[in-house]
């Protein structure tokens, strides 16, 4: 049983790094387009990009174990395409609210 919640736990955080890397590396290549030029700019997509695997590794690491425990415990088995589901959602989530925010200068 303790093998199937670390392949749970692998699934959900595999997809979370991967659709996490397909938002921030398309993001960090148009900033470091954009500000080559800028002094201190084009180290912003340097930043842009480290967010991209530093965030699913940290706190996804976190939500995926947290995921695969609860389907654990209910005693559940999970299909891949859930595992795809509570990854991009847990993505899906970080861009929402990084774009909801308010902003600090309004």
């Amino acid at each position: 049983v303790r093998g199937a919640a670390a392949e749970m736990w692998y699934g959900v955080f595999l997809w979370a790094l991967v659709s996490s890397l397909f938002f921030h590396v398309p993001a960090g290549l148009l900033a470091l387009f954009t500000l080559r030029h800028h002094k201190y700019g084009r180290f912003m997509s340097v930043s842009i990009l480290l967010m991209g695997i530093v965030g699913p590794i940290t706190a996804g690491i976190l939500t995926s174990a947290a995921i695969a425990g609860v389907y654990r415990a209910a005693g559940k088995e999970m299909i891949p395409f859930e595992a795809l589901t509570f990854g991009t959602g847990q993505t899906f989530c970080v861009v929402v609210v990084s774009f909801l925010r308010i902003l600090a200068t309004l």
